[in-house]
């Protein structure tokens, strides 16, 4: 459940997926819900193959929430930015949720 992802992240932090590499969203299908993925990986010292894990996390479309895991991983900040400004995914408790490609007059989301 969507709710329940602030939870999870913290989980694997403490389990050392000490980065996230990347986060991005798209639309599953027409109609459908919309989903936001989350590749973390575990960097430790003298590790020549980090492990890596890939999650999603899945919104229904008509009221698109997720936690935000800004407060996690700080370097999501721009990449949650860009999902709501794309397909309109709010992410909860993000500190400057707002437009940052599409000016804020756009009406509307561009990706779905």
């Amino acid at each position: 459940k969507p709710e329940d992802w602030h939870s999870i992240a913290v989980i694997f932090y403490v389990y050392g997926y000490n980065y996230l590499r990347s986060q991005c969203a798209y639309d599953v299908a027409p109609g459908g819900l919309l989903a936001s993925v989350y590749h973390l990986t575990r960097i430790e010292d003298g590790v020549d193959q980090p492990e890596e894990v890939c999650i999603k996390v899945f919104a229904s479309r008509r009221n698109p929430r997720i936690p935000s895991v800004f407060w996690v991983w700080k370097s999501v900040d721009f990449q949650e930015r860009e999902s709501y400004d794309m397909l309109g995914i709010s992410y909860d408790n993000h500190p400057r949720l707002k437009r940052i490609l599409m000016p804020e007059s756009w009406i509307g989301w561009p990706l779905r």
